[in-house]
């Protein structure tokens, strides 16, 4: 898989609030599918294509520890949407920069 479609394949599990909050429990620790599900109201399957998404994202890995399979965050595609979001920043520090003059400017003129 190019970069590209790894940083789509994230976009695309993060855009499931199922999923990331799948995540938000997995960076607590360690769980299992059954640990993972039950917090929500869906079946074991429908938790089950959730984890398989987040795995072709590699944002989980699984293990094994005798009948169990338990799901461990991995947070380097997580590090790479960062830095993809860094190379904007600029641009939008700019833009805010450019906002706080216009607001301090009308702010200035309401004073006069």
């Amino acid at each position: 898989m190019s970069d590209s479609q790894k940083l789509d394949a994230v976009f695309a599990a993060l855009a499931n609030p199922t999923r990331r909050a799948i995540l938000a429990r997995l960076a607590q620790g360690e769980a299992t599918v059954n640990m993972l599900a039950q917090p929500f109201e869906m079946s074991l399957p429908a938790i089950s294509k959730h984890i398989r998404v987040l795995e072709k994202a590699e944002l989980i890995t699984r293990g094994k520890d005798a009948q169990f399979r338990p799901c461990t965050l991995n947070a380097r595609p997580l590090e790479d949407v960062a830095n993809w979001a860094d190379r904007y920043r600029p641009i939008w520090e700019a833009r805010f920069d450019a906002m706080d003059r216009v607001i301090e400017a009308m702010r200035d003129s309401k004073d006069d």
